[in-house]
């Protein structure tokens, strides 16, 4: 199962250019600054963008090739923008039926219970758009894009509108759509928080371009990635909760490479979830220490170094048993550590996030 992606689109003072091999499940983000080319890719995808010569094929079944190019209403796609569209003079039930009746019945695989559930809106079914918070009114539009029964589902930037109370809000019905619907799903963003919570593959794109892809975990540990992601730079562990410690109130996580300590979220023992370790709150020592306050201490083998964006600093990439991870030094520090490739340290891990 893929999505095969291949556009050029050329504009006075921009142009696209991208060939891409995605995953036919899940989410994969569409990750880079404003102007990159994000939400051009994103059109192309939905047939808003005509690009001739263009290839397009979600999971074996073909939406644009050399000799055919389904439009937008043609396509079996769900679309969910920046600002939630909905029809101001319809209620919230009227607004998901329509996305419905776009679809003949034989082929709705999202009956609308199932999406006003999954997005907790049955209370608001009889309420008019104007009488919905920005919160509500993003998860009616996801609602209304899952009634169309998507093949695919498109979303720009869902969150750019929303403060940050409301982000919080709406984030876990993004991870439920993520864990319970077999719906692959591109996401534009630029919020390296949101990508880490949200994504299993990431595309990052500049100047048109689509200038790495990979697996979420594995491509944020890269050296040579172009868009530095500065204090956001580190990686995404997949992670089990494996014991809880009511004394304390953490929780110990396994991972692929050790265990470490969180603050306990209440998950339950065997609850899957992702923590995030960025690169500044990491930090190397030659031998195992005592006597501090950081709890979490791995053994790691350093895997490769590049110069930082600030003169003074570095970025280290380690291994800690199958799993990358990313440490922010000075060059002072990495030079008195005389760190090298295939060099055993032991990492001090000052901050984890369990980010779901």
């Amino acid at each position: 199962m893929s999505i095969l992606a291949r556009f050029k689109l050329d504009y006075a003072n921009f142009s696209l250019d991208v060939d891409l091999d995605l995953p036919g499940r899940g989410v994969t983000a569409l990750f880079g600054p404003s102007g990159s080319g994000k939400t051009t890719l994103l059109r192309a995808v939905a047939g808003l963008e005509h690009a001739p010569g263009g290839t397009l094929s979600i999971n074996g079944d073909v939406w644009q090739d050399a000799a055919t190019f389904r439009p937008t209403h043609q396509r079996p796609l769900g679309y969910v923008f920046q600002e939630a569209s909905l029809f101001p003079h319809l209620d919230v039930r009227a607004n998901l039926e329509f996305g419905q009746k776009r679809v003949p019945q034989a082929q709705r695989r999202v009956s609308l219970d199932q999406a006003v559930a999954m997005l907790d809106i049955g209370h608001l079914l009889g309420r008019k758009p104007a009488r919905l918070s920005g919160g509500e009114r993003q998860r009616v539009s996801i609602a209304r894009a899952l009634a169309t029964s998507p093949r695919l589902l498109l979303m720009d930037e869902p969150l750019a509108a929303l403060d940050f109370a409301l982000k919080q809000e709406i984030l876990p019905y993004l991870e439920r759509l993520h864990d319970e619907l077999d719906i692959p799903v591109l996401y534009v963003s630029h919020a390296p928080d949101e990508v880490a919570r949200l994504a299993d593959h990431i595309v990052v794109m500049e100047g048109g371009r689509a200038v790495a892809s990979g697996p979420l975990t594995d491509t944020l540990a890269r050296l040579d990635l172009p868009i530095r992601l500065g204090d956001d730079a580190g990686v995404v562990l997949d992670a089990v909760v494996a014991a809880r410690d009511a004394e304390w109130h953490l929780a110990h996580m396994k991972f692929a490479g050790g265990r470490l300590w969180v603050r306990d979220h209440g998950l339950p023992v065997g609850h899957r979830a992702r923590v995030r370790i960025l690169a500044r709150d990491v930090s190397l020592a030659r031998a195992p220490t005592t006597g501090t306050s950081i709890l979490n201490t791995l053994p790691a083998v350093v895997v490769d170094s590049v110069d930082d964006a600030h003169p003074a600093l570095t970025l280290v990439k380690l291994r800690v048993g199958e799993s990358p991870l990313l440490a922010r030094l000075t060059r002072r520090s990495a030079h008195a550590l005389e760190l090298a490739p295939g060099l055993v340290v032991y990492v001090q891990i000052k901050a984890v996030a369990l980010i779901g």
